[in-house]
């Protein structure tokens, strides 16, 4: 079953979110913002009483690579446990992602992933994403 997470869920998306992003320090004010900000929404697979999968979206009003319209609707993370995949779980999270983002006036939907992950690459094809572009990030201390 997929719900929208509720104000007294941070701890079922922490769960999830830790899986998909291990090392990032600020998850807890990243998840709050899911579930109270207008433009971002949390979706959450329920089996029984336990999260298997989560899709956080927002809207993205600046420049998204390859759209033409503003905003885009936009897929910031999907994850579903690895004894759930393969079942169409993370199919079923991004169309009410899509869903959430047609409601709100948006006509295009976009999503990024790591060049190294080919897992991810594969579902964003297989769900009808095509890809806009690759780039490489740089940084450097001033």
């Amino acid at each position: 079953m997929i719900q929208r997470a509720r104000s007294g869920q941070i701890y079922p998306l922490l769960k999830l979110a830790q899986k998909l992003w291990p090392n990032s320090g600020t998850l807890y004010e990243e998840m709050k913002e899911y579930l109270i900000a207008e433009e971002k929404a949390a979706f959450l697979f329920w089996k029984q009483t336990s999260p298997v999968g989560l899709a956080l979206c927002s809207l993205r009003s600046e420049y998204v690579e390859g759209t033409k319209d503003s905003p885009v609707g936009y897929l910031e993370g999907i994850y579903v446990e690895e004894d759930f995949r393969g079942k169409n779980i993370a199919a079923a999270l991004l169309s009410s992602c899509e869903e959430w983002a047609k409601q709100r006036g948006c006509r295009e939907f976009a999503s990024d992933c790591e060049l190294d992950n080919p897992a991810s690459l594969a579902f964003h094809l297989h769900t009808g994403f095509e890809e806009a572009n690759r780039i490489i990030c740089f940084v450097k201390t001033l």
